[in-house]
């Protein structure tokens, strides 16, 4: 067998965690879109859908982190590609979480609609949703492409994000200050809003895995830029 084989074997196994990565991080986007519009649109139809598609994610989570603990054992990897693996397995628990939240979402849209009084949903929501999905398909975008300088421009805009959920909590407040009718539909948008936080939260985590895949650095937590010594580095 020539020496070649096992290595390209390998990369071929990379490749196609990646491709896997990809898939799943396009349905836990399209997620986040969907439990959103049917949060604007009041639409029982959509945010089922979104509820029922969760089971796929989890599934999706399972196999990859399976084939991920796989070519660790077997194949040994080192530098690159061990940090590659090894923040792969990482990124697919992030993803599974952003199911959750669009499931979130989606639920408090069905108790939205259950609902006698209507609010107008505030337009920080609708900005809030726009910008933690931005994130997340950039933070993708970086991980997948060993981008650090993306990644790092993700981390910089989850305070946005922040600022936006403090503005939606006020306004909301606001709103149920001045008439008691609006409280229950009030503090369902509140909890859009900090589902919308933890996207962004998740977007971010992925983001400073991409930083510390494409450079070594361990960036979490307000860490130092020094990359870390060991198999990881190099």
């Amino acid at each position: 067998m020539s020496p070649d084989l096992p290595f390209r074997h390998f990369h071929d196994q990379l490749t196609a965690l990646n491709r896997r990565l990809l898939t799943m991080s396009e349905r836990a986007e399209s997620l986040v879109d969907l439990s959103v519009d049917s949060l604007l649109s009041l639409d029982e139809g959509k945010a089922e859908a979104v509820i029922n598609a969760d089971r796929e994610l989890d599934i999706m989570e399972v196999e990859i982190e399976a084939d991920a603990l796989e070519l660790l054992a077997l194949q040994q990897p080192m530098a690159r590609d061990l940090r590659f693996i090894v923040s792969a397995i990482k990124v697919t628990s992030d993803l599974e979480r952003v199911g959750d939240h669009a499931v979130n979402i989606a639920q408090a849209a069905l108790r939205l609609i259950s609902q006698r009084t209507h609010i107008n949903p505030d337009p920080e929501i609708e900005d809030m949703a726009r910008r933690a999905r931005a994130m997340l398909s950039d933070a993708i975008d970086a991980f997948l492409r060993a981008d650090g300088s993306l990644a790092r421009d993700v981390c910089a805009r989850d305070d946005q994000v922040d600022t936006l959920h403090e503005s939606v909590f006020r306004i909301l407040l606001t709103h149920m200050m001045a008439d008691a009718r609006t409280i229950n539909p009030s503090l369902e948008y509140l909890l859009v809003s900090r589902n919308l936080e933890r996207v962004a939260d998740l977007a971010t985590n992925i983001a400073e895995d991409a930083v510390f895949l494409a450079e070594g650095k361990n960036i979490k937590h307000g860490g130092g830029e020094a990359p870390r010594t060991s198999a990881l580095s190099g």
